[in-house]
């Protein structure tokens, strides 16, 4: 009988973050496919678990396609987790999926963490019609999304690490106006959790001054029916 593929969030940042059925299906799988063996260890030990762990990132993920699926075929139960928050979601996972689907494989993704649900919420703007678009590209096609961005009329939410983000804060002032309104938020659920909201200008004021520190969630205020029609 053919096995399946568990999708389990793992906690962003606080290891209290995890459901009660993510550790156990984490201590009922047979082996666990993780973004860093490493990082997934620490969590492993703190609930007090030991399985296999296998490692399944970006620059393997391809590679390791058949045999993962060859595993399931044959009976095992595996589970997918990142380094924290939910798989697929900005990290890896797409493709194993996509292949169990191909192949008849069961596949089941459990509720959980994930940083831009609170950060959205947190950020005071709109959350009833939002747009997800994660990493911006750092060349070839940024200054086009940029641009689209400009004239989006939903909140819209990006991932940023601390080396660039303020270089995003300054296009974002380029594009969409200094007086665009933003949250960044980073260090999400950590004891150095910090949400900074404002206007676009104002925020890159700030981190002019504080040296960014940590992952961020970058949530911006759609445009308005004005700016959209200035586009068209």
């Amino acid at each position: 009988m053919a096995g399946k593929l568990y999708i389990v969030p793992t906690p962003i940042g606080n290891l209290e973050d995890i459901t009660l059925r993510a550790v156990r299906i984490l201590k009922e799988v047979d082996a666990i496919l993780a973004e860093d063996t490493r990082q997934s260890q620490k969590l492993l030990a703190h609930l007090g678990i030991s399985k296999p762990l296998i490692a399944y990132h970006k620059f393997n993920e391809r590679k390791s396609e058949e045999n993962l699926i060859q595993r399931i075929k044959s009976g095992q139960t595996l589970a997918l987790v990142s380094d924290g928050g939910t798989p697929v979601v900005s990290d890896p996972g797409h493709v194993i999926i996509q292949s169990c689907l191909t192949e008849g494989i069961a596949v089941e993704c459990l509720p959980g963490a994930t940083a831009f649900v609170p950060a959205l919420v947190n950020s005071g703007l709109n959350a009833e019609s939002f747009v997800f678009e994660g990493f911006l590209p750092h060349k070839k096609g940024r200054e086009t999304q940029l641009k689209r961005i400009a004239i989006e009329p939903r909140t819209i939410i990006l991932y940023e690490s601390p080396y660039r983000i303020v270089k995003l804060l300054e296009e974002i002032i380029k594009f969409c106006g200094e007086n665009r309104k933003v949250s960044l938020s980073r260090e999400l659920s950590k004891f150095y959790e910090e949400t900074v909201r404002g206007t676009a200008k104002e925020a890159l004021d700030h981190f002019k001054i504080k040296e960014p520190k940590g992952e961020f969630v970058v949530v911006i205020e759609g445009a308005s029916k004005y700016q959209t029609l200035l586009e068209e």
